[in-house]
């Protein structure tokens, strides 16, 4: 079967550039249940042995009084959340995150919820034809309160430029 066979193709992407709007608030989901594994995966995939995220008899020892999810894996989570509804396929780059805070702990068993606003939007300085985003993702619990924060600064795509570019006549910038 062809997509000639099925008509319309249809295919997800995030939004472009010119499509962000500053005066919306984008709803993330689903939302993302975090386990045990996750947490002990994650801790050591990325090398990071601290006993919180690992000890549970430690952990029970310590303020909380339990295993706390790697903030790294909350971050992460966070951003993944977004990547559908906002970049996936229109992204060129992540330039950088900034303003990180985690002002309430997640627990394995917690749900993560991320919302995002665009915070800030300017066609690129050095890179014609693409803009630069920024982002704050928030992540609230099952419960709705604030457990993490984040600006996230990304160089995207404009409706033209990639379309210029997946035809092969957008000029690549050097990026050397």
């Amino acid at each position: 079967m062809t997509d000639d066979d099925l008509g319309k193709r249809i295919e997800q992407r995030g939004l472009y550039f010119e499509e962000l709007d500053p005066d919306a608030l984008y709803v993330h989901s689903p939302g993302r249940t975090m386990t045990e594994a996750d947490n002990v995966l994650f801790t050591t995939l990325s090398m990071n042995t601290q006993a919180l995220h690992l000890d549970a008899a430690f952990s029970a020892t310590q303020p909380f009084g339990r295993r706390l999810m790697n903030s790294m894996f909350t971050l992460a989570t966070m951003v993944g959340q977004s990547v559908s509804q906002l970049t996936q396929g229109t992204l060129v780059g992540q330039l950088g995150l900034t303003d990180i805070r985690f002002p309430h702990p997640l627990y394995p068993g917690d749900t993560l919820y991320t919302e995002t606003t665009v915070v800030d939007l300017r066609p690129s300085n050095s890179r014609p034809g693409l803009g630069v985003a920024t982002f704050n993702h928030v992540g609230r619990n099952q419960d709705g309160i604030i457990v993490g924060e984040a600006t996230r600064v990304c160089l995207m795509f404009t409706r033209e430029a990639h379309l210029q570019q997946q035809a092969g006549t957008w000029e690549d910038p050097d990026w050397t």
